[in-house]
């Protein structure tokens, strides 16, 4: 499947200076790459961003030698390099000579930590009345909580989420990904695209301060809501959805499949595909609410029949009732998958020695095409001499 070309994509000609590592940062930084950018990632020469180290496992060149941990390459695709130590005074320099000419300056360091060094928001901005700056920390620059490190798991367990997944007799469960940062990615993003319409509009930029904590309590959404309208915090159903039912995984005679019933037409049609078609009419399961409070019956009643059948065999048959179904498939099932095959969700981008590198590109399309970078991440300091060499010329123009 062919990308958007680098030229067309909406955010070719606009330069963001990343200063941020390890995930929240860098997945904001990925998201403009693939939609455009030319995203400029600043790394400390010793070492550079400490998930090149994240491993293993190791993308592993032609020669057979390791180039990073794979934890970076998910992150990373498309950007730029340059090594600098911005706590040397040359260093800040090149900062601030990068920031007179970006649009854009992602940061993820401690509240304060910019500003000793003169790069801060205030510091930048007196050099590019334009500039866009977005602070991504653990809980945001102000709050008695903004000095401490932020840490994934432990802001899905202070925002509440924790609470809410996994088994009800077992531990609070995390998330399999760290969602809190991708989510505090995603969030920023989009603010920053809104502060770049600004800058286009008025001129001047803004200071956008990304909290983890803040995020991850917002995409709480209707657990929130939930305990807003009762006063009562939820509590852990496992796989079972809070407020429908049955919305849940199931029991098959070889695994496990997803039933996700939103109504109550598509409930007549389960239950008449498993031979209940009495169930309906019983008041206790004849409305969502009814089902929701006497979900464990129900569950019992529906397991009873589904055990009896092979898992491929009932999501067929829930498919050809159009009762909403799907199997829990291994990240291995999901790739081998027809619908993310067609959708080309797997690119593999040449880097510079030309060494294959698998990615999974940005999940948006526009016109028909995917939006993706054209090369994968980079490799530290791997653009220095080049990204030096512009700085350059656009000074003595």
């Amino acid at each position: 499947m062919n990308a958007e070309p680098s030229a067309d994509r909406p955010l070719a000609g606009i330069r963001v200076i990343e200063l941020a590592r390890v995930l929240a940062g860098p997945w904001a930084g990925q998201m403009l790459a693939d939609l455009g950018a030319d995203v400029i990632k600043v790394e400390h020469p010793d070492g550079g961003d400490e998930t090149r180290g994240w491993g293993p496992p190791f993308i592993t060149g032609a020669d057979g030698n390791p180039l990073s941990a794979a934890y970076f390459h998910a992150a990373n695709r498309g950007k730029r390099s340059v090594a600098v130590d911005f706590k040397t005074p040359e260093g800040q320099a090149t900062v601030r000579r990068l920031a007179a000419t970006a649009d854009v300056v992602i940061e993820n360091f401690k509240v304060g930590g910019l500003a000793k060094h003169g790069l801060d928001h205030a510091s930048l901005s007196a050099l590019n009345r334009r500039l866009v700056t977005c602070s991504i920390t653990g809980f945001g620059q102000t709050g008695p909580y903004r000095d401490r490190p932020g840490y994934d798991f432990i802001i899905q367990g202070m925002a509440g989420f924790m609470s809410v997944t996994g088994e009800p007799d077992r531990q609070p469960m995390k998330a399999g990904v760290a969602i809190a940062d991708i989510f505090s990615g995603v969030y920023a993003v989009a603010a920053i695209e809104a502060a770049l319409i600004g800058a286009l509009k008025t001129g001047r930029g803004r200071h956008i301060d990304i909290a983890l904590m803040d995020v991850m309590l917002a995409a709480m959404a209707n657990q929130n809501m939930n305990f807003l309208a009762t006063g009562t915090p939820p509590n852990r159903l496992g796989n079972a959805h809070p407020n429908i039912a049955p919305y849940q995984v199931i029991e098959t005679a070889d695994g496990f499949v997803i039933i996700a019933v939103g109504n109550d037409g598509q409930f007549a049609r389960l239950c008449g595909m498993l031979g209940l078609d009495d169930l309906p009419a019983v008041p206790r399961f004849a409305t969502n609410r009814t089902r929701v409070e006497n979900r464990a019956a129900l569950t019992g009643l529906l397991a009873g029949k589904t055990r009896r059948w092979r898992r491929d065999d009932l999501v067929a048959a829930c498919e050809k009732a159009n009762v909403p179904t799907g199997p829990i498939n291994t990240i291995a099932d999901a790739f081998a998958d027809p619908q993310i095959i067609a959708r080309g969700m797997r690119v593999d981008l040449p880097d510079a020695a030309g060494n294959p590198i698998a990615s999974v590109r940005m999940p948006v399309m526009m016109d028909g095409l995917p939006l993706c970078a054209d090369r994968p991440s980079p490799r530290l300091g791997e653009h220095t001499d080049e990204v030096l060499a512009e700085l350059e010329a656009i000074e003595t123009a």
